[in-house]
Formats: structure tokens, sequence, C-alpha cells
């Protein structure tokens, strides 16, 4: 069941950042440039894809390799998208400072999450 959640959620998170992206770009770019925060709404964009498609992976794999560290893997990476490029994104279009402050917690989980699957490579590859 977690599996397909995260295949389902991999997707979900990899269609919204193409949407959100060409959101960005084509109707909220006059105010993200005066917010000056075009960059940063681009990065949150690009985060949320490149973890879109790794939370893909983590359901592929746990189709394969049944280990409880794949799914604490998958929730770092959810969860990190949500906190990271989710503070981003409301950081950009409403110019609220302290959201900075809660970003690098996303990339934390980020960090556990790859620092997990990692580790579960080095397992693998022995």
């Amino acid at each position: 069941m977690i599996i397909k959640l995260f295949i389902l959620l991999g997707s979900i998170l990899g269609g919204l950042s193409v949407a959100l992206g060409a959101f960005g770009a084509h109707s909220l770019e006059a105010l993200l440039i005066k917010n000056n925060r075009l960059q940063t709404y681009q990065t949150a964009v690009e985060y949320q894809f490149y973890h879109a498609l790794a939370l893909i992976l983590v359901g592929i794999l746990a189709q394969y390799f049944s280990q409880k560290w794949l799914y604490y893997a998958g929730y770092c990476l959810f969860f990190g998208v949500v906190i990271f490029s989710g503070s981003l994104y409301i950081l950009s279009l409403t110019n609220i400072k302290w959201l900075g402050a809660i970003t690098p917690i996303g990339g934390l989980l980020f960090l556990i999450g790859w620092g997990i699957l990692i580790g579960l490579a080095s397992e693998v590859l022995k």
C-alpha cells in the first residue's frame, strides 16, 4: 500500500511541479519579479520535481527490496518537498520572510532521505 502511495505522491508532485513552473513563468512572473523572488520560486519548482522523481524511485525500489528504511526515505523526501518547496512557494508569493527559517528543515529531510538511500545502496552493492 505504501509503495503505491509513494509512486502516486511522486507522480502528483511531478505533475504539480510542471504546472506550478508554467504558472509561475506565465501568470506570476510580474509578482515574483516585483517581490524579487523569481529565483526562489524556480528553486522550489526544481527541488519539487527532482524529489518527485526520487519518490517514484523509492516506490519502485520498495517493490524489489522490502526494507523499512525505504519507507523512511520516502517519507523524508515527501515531507521535504512539502516543507522546503512549500515554504519557498509561500515566501515567493507573500514575501513573508520568516518562512525562510523553516525551509532548511525541508532541506534536512531531503538530506536524510538521500542518506538513507545511499546507505541502502551500499548494502545492496556489497
